[in-house]
């Protein structure tokens, strides 16, 4: 059995752990706030604009007039993947989720006849940069940088490597691999096509006649479409974030549960090993002065 001293400095080693998990909760919680407040700003504002492209593209004049190589496969059979995960451990499962889907998918296609050689990898993070690594995949470009500060523009350079290299034929298909912030106890993975922008079919000619535009359909789905792209990485990246602050919050919040039972546990354990030993001592004076 440990001795009063052993117990002593658990105690101490419990609540100093204790302070860390409480202090990275708050952090993590005010995080979470602030990536809520963008994503709460940002997401109905990208709803409308990919909205407004789906009118627009609705009818099939402007499909046909609008010569995009971001509408339509380029015949290229390379894909590019871009996964997102953090830079830090201590978030839960939220990591390991991310890896799991990235790995998930490397067998995919491989399995679809794409060869590792083939498959352009973009870690945002550099938890699925390890993961990627130790497979034996590497990087095309590691753009883990974007989580130390969260911002449109970085986010929206990326966005452009990645449309560049899709219209210039380099990849044929660009996929997304995220983890959702649904709430604070869910996170779920996504796997999305970036790229061949895929929208949902409408009925040919409905708005065509309902719509007036200037200077004209093709000329402001050419201007929305980079937009709508370039917006798309920033409301993933953020979405990601927030989903790992969210996972970084509970996960921290169970180890001061943890560590607040333990410390209760282990003081009463102090406490009744120290009257143990006060008793002792009290029987050896009476015991003494007896004989």
């Amino acid at each position: 059995m440990a001795s009063l001293k052993e117990t002593k400095t658990r105690i101490a080693s419990v609540k100093s752990t204790l302070q860390i998990t409480s202090a990275m909760k708050m952090v993590a919680a005010a995080k979470l706030h602030r990536a809520q407040q963008a994503i709460s700003g940002m997401v109905p504002y990208q709803e409308k604009l990919h909205e407004i492209l789906q009118d627009l593209l609705a009818g099939s004049g402007v499909r046909a007039a609008l010569e995009s190589p971001l509408l339509q496969e380029n015949g290229s059979d390379r894909v590019a993947v871009v996964a997102f995960s953090s830079n830090s451990s201590l978030c839960g499962g939220f990591n390991a989720v991310a890896v799991k889907s990235l790995l998930a998918e490397f067998g995919k296609l491989e399995s679809e006849g794409v060869a590792p050689e083939k498959i352009d990898f973009y870690p945002v993070g550099k938890k699925v940069a390890e993961a990627g690594r130790k497979v034996g995949y590497t990087a095309r470009q590691d753009a883990s940088h974007l989580l130390d500060k969260p911002a449109y523009e970085p986010a929206a350079a990326l966005a452009q490597t990645l449309s560049e290299s899709f219209e210039k034929g380099e990849v044929g298909r660009i996929v997304l691999l995220y983890n959702h912030y649904k709430s604070n106890a869910s996170q779920p993975p996504v796997r999305e096509i970036y790229l061949p922008l895929a929208l949902p079919q409408v009925a040919e000619g409905a708005l065509e006649d309902d719509i007036i535009v200037e200077p004209g359909k093709k000329e402001v789905v050419e201007a929305l479409l980079p937009k709508v792209l370039l917006l798309k990485i920033y409301t993933v990246l953020m979405d990601s974030y927030a989903a790992e602050q969210a996972a970084r919050t509970v996960a921290m919040q169970l180890a001061s549960d943890n560590a607040d039972e333990l410390l209760e546990q282990l003081t009463l354990e102090y406490n009744k090993r120290r009257q143990q030993a006060i008793t002792s001592e009290l029987l050896d004076i009476v015991g003494g002065s007896l004989a």
